[in-house]
């Protein structure tokens, strides 16, 4: 499984014109296929007059699954040009729609590849991407005087720190590379003189 990927930052619309037609592409998160599908549908549903609505989406870190639709532009100029802009820039859990709105003038097959990964492209620039790292997970528990100051060393040694809870102790959630585990425990239990507890919590992917 892939240690790192990109995918989109945030929700976003990117509008481009060519030749008169209006080039509207949505980016938005897509965890998987489902969450997928509600993007194209909520589109579908904000453009009725659209003269298409084209996707493409790619799910996984690995690429466990991908799709792509021209709706209605001629085979292979619409959907394929938008998926090969998500893989070839390593965007993954992520779906664009490119919604147009035909302007009167022909843009032929290469024109019309070119618009719509264009497109995508133009918003993915915009927009935005956010690298996600998988990521052991681990808890620290550490009493109240000790927790500050931790804290700040966490934070100053550039560990990704989840959350903090306050409680009888303090529980600071972190993630740390799967491979650096063994020295972060280490180095945890001299910056706190051995009083500080630590209990791996799984693996995830984790936004950096």
């Amino acid at each position: 499984m892939a240690d790192r990927y990109l995918t989109v930052a945030r929700t976003g619309v990117h509008e481009s014109e060519i030749k008169r037609s209006r080039f509207l592409c949505t980016l938005a998160p897509a965890a998987d296929e489902e969450a997928a599908q509600a993007v194209i549908r909520a589109v579908r549903r904000g453009h009725p007059a659209a003269t298409h609505n084209c996707f493409a989406y790619v799910i996984g870190p690995d690429v466990r699954l991908h799709r792509a639709s021209d709706d209605g532009e001629p085979g292979g100029t619409a959907g394929t040009p938008m998926l090969q802009v998500l893989l070839g820039r390593e965007v993954r859990d992520t779906v664009a729609v490119v919604t147009r709105y035909y302007g009167g003038i022909q843009l032929g097959a290469g024109g019309l590849a070119r618009a719509y990964g264009g497109a995508v492209s133009a918003a993915l620039d915009e927009i935005g991407t956010v690298e996600r790292r998988r990521l052991a997970l681990l808890t620290v528990t550490v009493d109240h005087a000790r927790a500050g100051r931790l804290e700040n060393d966490l934070r100053s040694a550039g560990h990704v720190l989840r959350e903090v809870r306050y409680g009888a102790d303090v529980t600071l959630a972190l993630g740390v590379p799967e491979g650096e585990v063994a020295a972060f425990t280490s180095w945890l239990a001299d910056v706190t003189s051995g009083a500080a507890r630590c209990e791996a919590a799984g693996s995830a992917y984790v936004d950096m």
